[in-house]
């Protein structure tokens, strides 16, 4: 393992379906994941598994033996903001069974969308709700468990948190507990408004961020290029150097301090092909600086 792959693992969210061994490990291997991210439920309902105990073995030991890092992806329909009781509810029964499985898996984080204020009601009204439903998930993680990361969007609606300075009022809100996080996905953030592509974008993005949420918050990156402008508040993820943000700002990524020792994992288009090509472009990109 080279010095730079130790300070930024290059990989990619892996389909489990099959299995997490038999199928997410063949995968990562296929396309040369340095680090991955899964799915341990459908990420677009409320249902949850148990799962298997011999492939959560076999996931766990081959992560180990390659020295690949594992996070898990909450399903897209939590929302803490939200004016409905029942997803409310379900949001935490959700987020609860994704850190479980995320300790039995060995994940290192679990990654959970920062959601939006719904039904008309105001931001302070819905971080509130977001004191009162997630406090209690965060004082019951033992350092055993993931961390719980922070994923903000890219500003469509009424997001509670989509530029960098929206994570002060929502660490503030949670206590700013040991065990939060930040995930940062690039196509967010440029959507956002954090124009990445432009002279000093990454540094004053990264900057910001640090200063928001204290040093080593940021755990993982989500590197995925844009479909479109900077500002657009459209979620569109684009190829690694086939989009708006283009390739010079993820390089400059991986050598801000804020980045230190922090997986790169992309969640771009196309099949399997084209994420190897990604994940080997972001490791050029990374032998560069």
């Amino acid at each position: 393992m080279t010095d730079k792959r130790q300070r930024n693992p290059i990989g990619g969210h892996v389909p489990v379906a099959g299995g997490l061994a038999a199928s997410g490990i063949s995968y990562a291997d296929d396309i040369g994941a340095e680090a991955v991210q899964v799915f341990v439920a459908n990420p677009r309902g409320w249902a949850t598994t148990s799962g298997k105990p011999e492939q959560d073995e076999k996931f766990r030991d081959a992560c180990a033996e390659r020295g690949v890092p594992a996070y898990v992806h909450a399903p897209y329909l939590i929302n803490f903001g939200s004016h409905t009781q029942a997803t409310a509810d379900n949001s935490v029964s959700s987020l609860r069974h994704s850190l479980r499985r995320g300790r039995e898996i060995g994940a290192r984080g679990v990654v959970v969308h920062t959601g939006a204020a719904t039904g008309g009601r105001s931001r302070e009204t819905a971080l509130a709700q977001v004191k009162l439903l997630l406090r209690p998930v965060l004082e019951d993680l033992t350092d055993d468990d993931p961390w719980l990361l922070l994923e903000p969007t890219a500003g469509q609606g009424f997001s509670l948190c989509s530029q960098v300075g929206e994570l002060e009022p929502y660490f503030e809100a949670l206590g700013r507990h040991p065990r939060l996080g930040v995930c940062l996905d690039t196509c967010h953030v440029f959507a956002a408004g954090h124009d990445l592509a432009a002279p000093g974008g990454v540094k004053r993005t990264l900057d910001e961020l640090e200063a928001v949420t204290g040093p080593g918050r940021l755990k993982l990156i989500h590197a995925n290029d844009s479909k479109d402008v900077a500002g657009a508040h459209k979620d569109r993820h684009a190829n690694i150097g086939a989009g708006h943000i283009g390739t010079d700002p993820f390089a400059e990524l991986m050598v801000h301090p804020a980045t230190e020792g922090v997986p790169l994992v992309i969640e771009t288009p196309g099949r399997k092909e084209g994420h190897a090509a990604d994940v080997a472009r972001l490791k050029e990109l990374r032998e560069r600086r």
